[in-house]
């Protein structure tokens, strides 16, 4: 785990440039952005009564509703080690983020879409980590990676939720190779535990399923339109986790016999998804290619399980310390669609 890792006074604030109006959101607008990347709600000082109050209001109840919304991905696969949790004393300070143990050149992914604004030795924070890199994602978010063993993206890069970005190493103060992951809101430097932010946002950073909720739009739900057309439900693969894909979900969690809130979550995903090999062909298999893609695969989504996917399963499964066999089973699934 981090020898050091402490939460220390705020940098000065990133150039306008890192994460407003000219970075990665430019043409958002405010509505738009807090939709897709599923941030907390804000606090606002607008006269009670006033439209404006109204309408921050439903932005806010907007925002909570659609938090579990596919915007975020579980950086990588590993365990908690004891004393490696968020606020865990370190001398005078505290523990800034939670590490995630796993061997030298475990994949490390993008929590959520964004620009790399740091990639230096601590990322430029003081009391930090090895080889580390700094992720804005608009709205006063960032997420931080440290004691990497290698950079997968330079500085300034644009990265896409869930693609590689770095190797898990044990550069710096540390007792072992692991990931130290922290995010902070508000501005650079104001930490938050990354667990329950996470959570909050459908992530299990202890390696789990994935809770997406109806409202959700992008890869991930692409890959729930393939597997439930694969079930039968013949919903147009477009994305969107609107009420014609909310109530085919229903439908099917009632067939399961589960709890029919729409929520695709640690129930539904395992009664969803199909274990699958080299030779199967089908809407389930575009599934898998989509979900590999989310991961950087780069395949064509045809249906079709030949060679090339199964040399990206077993890539895919290499870099995170899974079986890597070529076959996707629950294992496989879970780590993906995490």
């Amino acid at each position: 785990m981090c020898q050091s890792c402490a939460a220390s006074a705020a940098p000065d604030p990133l150039p306008a440039d890192a994460s407003g109006p000219s970075g990665p959101f430019r043409g958002l607008s405010r509505r738009g952005l807090l939709a897709g990347l599923g941030l907390g709600v804000l606090a606002v000082h607008l006269p009670t009564g006033s439209a404006a109050a109204a309408e921050a209001e439903a932005e806010a109840a907007m925002v909570a509703a659609a938090a579990k919304n596919g915007a975020w991905a579980c950086p990588a696969l590993g365990r908690f080690p004891a004393g490696g949790h968020y606020g865990a004393p370190r001398g005078g300070a505290s523990h800034a983020g939670q590490d995630v143990s796993n061997s030298t050149g475990t994949a490390v992914h993008a929590a959520a879409a964004g620009t790399v604004v740091r990639r230096s030795w601590g990322g430029g924070l003081p009391g930090r980590t090895g080889n580390a890199l700094v992720i804005a994602h608009g709205g006063g978010q960032y997420t931080y990676y440290g004691h990497l063993s290698a950079y997968r993206v330079g500085l300034n890069a644009k990265v896409t939720a869930g693609q590689r970005i770095a190797d898990m190493g044990a550069t710096g103060n540390v007792t072992g190779p692991h990931l130290h992951f922290e995010t902070h809101t508000g501005r650079l430097g104001t930490t938050v535990n990354p667990v329950s932010f996470l959570a909050a946002r459908g992530v299990d950073l202890a390696g789990g399923w994935s809770r997406i909720d109806p409202g959700a739009s992008g890869a991930t739900v692409v890959v729930i339109q393939h597997l439930m057309n694969r079930r039968g439900y013949d919903l147009v693969v477009d994305g969107a986790y609107g009420s014609v894909s909310a109530d085919a979900v229903k439908r099917f969690q009632r067939s399961q016999g589960l709890t029919a809130d729409g929520q695709v979550g640690p129930a539904t995903w395992p009664e969803l998804v199909y274990t699958l090999r080299q030779g199967a062909d089908g809407s389930h298999v575009r599934a898998l290619q989509a979900a590999l893609n989310k991961r950087g695969a780069a395949l064509a989504v045809d249906g079709g399980f030949g060679s090339v996917t199964t040399a990206a399963v077993r890539a895919y499964q290499g870099a995170n310390r899974l079986v890597a066999d070529g076959e996707a089973g629950p294992v496989t699934w879970r780590a993906l669609t995490g």
